[in-house]
This record gives C-alpha cells, structure tokens and sequence, in this order.
C-alpha cells in the first residue's frame, strides 16, 4: 500500500475530504491529510508555521504527493509543495476536476 499526502487549496476543502475517501476506499492508498478549518479558529503566525511543518513532515513520510488541482487552480503553496516532492523523489500525482 502506497502513501500519499494530498495537497490542493483548502478552499476546496471537503472536495479534498471526499478525494481522500475515495483514495483509500477504492484505490488502497493511504492517505495523509492536512488539517482542515476548525470553525472560527484563527490560527496565529506560529501555529500556521507548525502546520506547514507537519504538512512537510507528512510529505517525508509519503511515497508521494497527490495533487487535488480543482477547476486549474493550484496556489502558490501547493506549487512549493509539488517543488519540495520533486526536489526530495517524490511521486507526484495530479486530480484534475
């Protein structure tokens, strides 16, 4: 079983919870997830930092990166994200809806 860590914008959100459903009910992957938006919470600067960090620790971790890349929209972040998979040997793969 492979794993991946799935990047995109969080403004897709619960397109991103469905994928990740989908990835390890029909495809037997093992998916790592980012944290997703608690309601009203607003996560001061150190706190974005140590979720960027841990979402890079699940990258290390994985086999790969699957990108959720949503109506052609992938943000700056994920862009560094696909960077960082490339520059470390990871596999990339891209879900275009």
């Amino acid at each position: 079983m492979k794993t991946y860590t799935l990047c995109g914008s969080m403004r897709f959100e619960k397109e991103m919870q469905e994928v990740a459903y989908y990835l390890e009910t029909q495809k037997g992957y093992n998916i790592l997830q980012c944290i997703y938006t608690v309601v009203d919470a607003k996560p001061t600067a150190e706190e974005l930092r140590a979720l960027e960090r841990a979402h890079y620790q699940k990258i290390d971790i994985s086999d790969g990166i699957y990108v959720l890349n949503i109506d052609g929209y992938i943000g700056e972040s994920v862009r560094k994200e696909i960077d960082y998979a490339h520059q470390n040997g990871k596999e990339v793969i891209y879900h275009c809806i």
